[in-house]
């Protein structure tokens, strides 16, 4: 649905006021993430999703003989590590 708004002044910067039918079309809130750029004269609004936040307990879970490594040789001490 195309609709028209009006740009405002908002200190440095401009604002874009979103009408709430198309704020709630895409599943925007106030507090939203949202990306905008500008690609062949348009001016484009698009909602973010946040990034994801790893949890270390989770992550170990994860891990399986079939996905761990084999031990690596780094050969002989050659100062004062600790093993």
């Amino acid at each position: 649905m195309h609709t028209t708004t009006k740009l405002a002044k908002w200190g440095n910067s401009l604002g874009i006021r979103i009408p709430k039918h198309l704020a709630t079309e895409i599943g925007l809130d106030e507090g939203a993430l949202i990306e905008v750029f500008s690609r062949e004269n348009e001016l484009v609004v698009r909602r973010r999703s946040p990034a994801k936040r790893y949890d270390l307990g989770e992550l170990l879970t994860q891990i399986t003989p079939e996905n761990q490594h084999s031990a690596v040789d780094w050969g002989p001490e050659t100062g004062g590590e600790v093993w």
